[in-house]
């Protein structure tokens, strides 16, 4: 599997799973942490959610122009991990305000705490895109080394590329795979080492008693009265039989303890950054140096060839357009699992021995085991004369997202869940009164297995699809148009949270199968065309 690459391919994997672990340590905390310690509701937890993932994307297009200018990628590459760093330290530091409301100390904390994503995006910009052209960059020196030795040699090396991207991105989701189970370890051992117990709820109700709106009036005007939700849950939150006597101070203190214990997990992010940079230090030797490709590329054509293929570049560039589109769409229902589905995990799924950050692991664990076997899949297909185009492999992904949002859809209908709000509101008498209930892990294990399928047939096929539409001088221009496409789905991503607590949630997860039914069907009305265009 390994033998016949490039030398340098394993150290930018290793490089690579390094800086990925310490990202998804964050990522997979990151909304619940800002509901958790500044008492946000969820859908401005998820606003700042969104604008973070957004800037990942838009800085990279920043952190390609840097390298591109300056010509020194392994320089972009080790100040991007050295920022990054940087910004997980200012996270991992717990600052907390005496005021929990809303005061001048907790506004300056949650600007610090923005400031320090700021950071991990504009570290992750130099870092994402300008390590992947240097591998590019192997593969290309790697194939004109094997032009050298004949066609046969060259066409074994080119077979190569695929197998050697797909490694690499292997060994993103083996950090992945392990670092949701970090920060929720890391915090459960905090707190029991402080005489307290996990639980999912206690935050969002220390944060209500010390606002004093254990009692509100909710939008439909009712009165809500957590009250006795409040006294059932923190007994049930505190170890070796203590009891309380001061409410206030114990939930400072729960709220304290619980959201050091988060930040404390950061500091693996950080040695995943230090150990990164090391690896890439130690390696980059190895590793070329990418030439601007635009400027290589435009004198391929002569003005009168870039005339007579006017037509067929606004033809590839309208394809490629049409494909954003609906890429768009994708990652605005896929990267839920950091919004509305992290918090459908947190209240109706039962979280008692797993928290819910740790369900994110699901995906990179997919990923790992479903690649060889997609790969093997569509490799038989093609060996019987029947390979499914690229544009229709994407088509079937959207369908396969669309089914993850009808199951959601239908569990909900099934099981009469109100919207996230209303459900949280409920103590357990209320919630046995109205025939409610969470339901077991498993619902989140159909979920991911469909959404992981779905990205498998989306998100590399799709960087194919605008590596074979690409107007030859325009290559560097198409790619960060992908990237543009990814940050604008993500951009969007908070809606998700909004729907999933103003509506009962099934009609939250009926919203978003539709965008993916009606992506599907879009582009399947484009299939043939697009084929023609990639041919």
């Amino acid at each position: 599997m390994f033998k016949n690459h490039p030398k340098g391919l394993i150290p930018a994997a290793l490089a690579n799973m390094g800086e990925r672990f310490g990202y998804y340590i964050m990522n997979a905390v990151l909304a619940l942490f800002l509901v958790s310690k500044f008492g946000l509701p969820d859908g401005v937890a998820g606003i700042i959610y969104a604008v973070f993932y957004f800037g990942i994307y838009v800085l990279s297009l920043v952190g390609g122009i840097i390298a591109d200018r300056t010509q020194n990628y392994n320089k972009t590459i080790q100040w991007g991990l050295i920022i990054m760093s940087l910004g997980y330290i200012c996270l991992s530091i717990p600052l907390f305000s005496d005021n929990l409301t809303g005061g001048g100390d907790w506004w300056s904390i949650l600007i610090f705490t923005c400031f320090a994503l700021l950071m991990i995006a504009f570290g992750n910009g130099l870092f994402k895109g300008n390590l992947q052209a240097i591998v590019g960059k192997m593969y290309d020196e790697f194939e004109a080394e094997a032009a050298k030795e004949g066609p046969e040699a060259l066409k074994i090396a080119q077979d190569k590329r695929d197998s050697g991207f797909q490694i690499f991105y292997v060994f993103i989701n083996i950090g992945g795979l392990i670092a949701p189970f970090v920060a929720p370890l890391l915090r459960q051992w905090w707190l029991k080492a402080h005489n307290f117990l996990y639980s999912a709820d206690m935050p969002e109700l220390c944060h209500r008693f010390l606002s004093n709106t254990l009692v509100y009036t909710n939008k439909e005007g009712e009165v809500v009265d957590l009250t006795q939700k409040f006294v059932e849950t923190s007994q049930a939150v505190l170890y070796n039989g203590n009891v309380i006597t001061d409410q206030a101070a114990f939930c400072t203190d729960y709220l304290h303890v619980f959201n050091q214990g988060i930040h404390y997990s950061f500091i693996a992010s950080v040695a995943a950054m230090v150990l990164s940079l090391c690896i890439f230090l130690a390696t980059k030797k190895m590793f070329p140096q990418p030439a601007k490709k635009e400027a290589a590329q435009v004198q391929e054509y002569t003005k009168e060839e870039r005339e007579a293929m006017a037509t067929e570049i606004k033809q590839r560039m309208a394809a490629l357009f049409a494909v954003l589109g609906v890429a768009i769409f994708f990652w605005l229902s896929f990267h839920q699992n950091g919004q509305s589905l992290s918090f459908f995990a947190r209240d109706f799924i039962k979280t008692d021995s797993i928290a819910p950050e740790i369900w994110q692991a699901l995906n990179p664990f997919f990923v790992i085991v479903l690649t060889p076997i997609i790969m093997w899949f569509f490799g038989m297909l093609a060996k019987k004369g029947k390979a499914i185009s690229t544009p229709r492999k994407i088509a079937i992904g959207m369908a396969i997202a669309g089914c993850a949002y009808l199951f959601l859809m239908v569990l909900s209908m099934v099981c009469n869940y109100p919207s996230g709000t209303a459900f949280r509101a409920m103590n357990a008498a209320e919630m046995a009164a109205a025939g409610l209930a969470k339901s077991g892990p498993w619902v989140l294990l159909v979920t991911y297995f469909f959404l992981t399928v779905a990205e498998l047939f989306i998100s590399p096929l799709g960087l194919s699809f605008v590596s074979k539409v690409a107007p030859r001088h325009l290559v560097g221009l198409c790619q960060g148009l992908w990237l543009g496409a990814t940050a604008i789905g993500n951009l969007f991503i908070w809606v998700g949270p909004v729907m999933y607590n103003a509506w009962p949630i099934q009609y939250c997860w009926a919203v978003f199968f539709a965008i993916c039914l009606v992506s599907m069907a879009i582009m399947l009305g484009m299939v043939k065309w697009l084929e023609k265009v990639a041919k």
